[in-house]
This record gives structure tokens, C-alpha cells and sequence, in this order.
């Protein structure tokens, strides 16, 4: 199980990083939202590319851990009644994977318009909500 305790650890050190980039991007989405001209500047494109790769990396790493958790043989109808195993093997993997397939899509529309559109800000503001939902903040911060 070592294996699985060095993914943990990596899950757990990309979470913090990805605090990190989440919050640059909902900066940077503000200002260019109540901005004046709303042009998409090149620090946004960054923070979204890099916010979109490190979803990706995490979510992959999440999806490793769950599949070695899996194969000890979990008892689904256990962890659906359990409200903290079913967030930990139902609503923060899904949450998450929704939030990744919503930062690709917004960084592919960033590589092609010039100015913020309505549509592309709420895709962002619903994948920073199904974040902050999902984020396991007591196992993270140890509240």
C-alpha cells in the first residue's frame, strides 16, 4: 500500500496548489468581467491553462486512488448510506470531473475569442462552484 500512501500525499500537496491557481483564475475572471473593455489578457489564458492541467493531473491521480480503493472490494450499498464515504467515492470524484471538463472547455473557448462573453463567464463561475463544493476542506486543512 505503499504506493497508494505516496499518491495520497501527491493528491493532497496538488490540492493546495490548486487552491492556489482557482483562486488566481476567479481574480483574474472578475477583473476582466467588471473590466472596462473586457479583453481576455494573457495572464488569464496562463491561469487557465495552468488551472485546467493541474484539474487534469488531479483528477487522474483521484481516479488511481479510487480504483486501488475499489479493488478491495467496497460495498456500494454501504457507502451510498455513509455520508462521508459516499462524498469521498461518489460526490467529489464526479464534482470534479464535471470542473475539469468545464476549465477544457473554457480554455479552448479562451484560444478563441478576444472578449469575455456571458456564456464563458458562467462556465467558469459554475466549475469554480462545483470546486469549492467537491474540495475535501477538513481532510485538507485538518478543521
Amino acid at each position: 500500500m505503499e504506493v497508494y500512501n505516496i499518491l495520497k500525499s501527491a493528491h493532497k500537496g496538488f490540492a493546495y496548489l490548486e487552491l492556489g491557481l482557482v483562486a488566481a483564475f476567479l481574480i483574474l475572471l472578475l477583473v476582466t468581467m467588471f473590466g472596462y473593455s473586457g479583453k481576455i489578457s494573457k495572464g488569464l489564458k496562463k491561469t487557465t491553462l495552468f488551472t485546467m492541467i493541474f484539474f487534469h493531473v488531479q483528477f487522474l491521480i483521484g481516479i488511481i486512488m479510487l480504483i486501488m480503493s475499489a479493488s478491495k472490494g467496497l460495498d456500494m450499498g454501504a457507502v451510498m448510506k455513509n455520508a462521508d464515504l459516499r462524498f469521498t467515492y461518489v460526490e467529489h470524484p464526479f464534482s470534479m470531473l464535471i470542473a475539469a471538463v468545464l476549465m477544457t472547455i473554457i480554455n479552448k473557448k479562451f484560444k478563441t475569442i478576444e472578449k469575455l462573453t456571458i456564456p464563458v463567464m458562467s462556465l467558469g463561475l459554475v466549475a469554480i462552484a462545483l470546486f469549492v463544493f467537491a474540495f475535501p476542506w477538513a481532510r485538507v486543512f485538518g478543521v
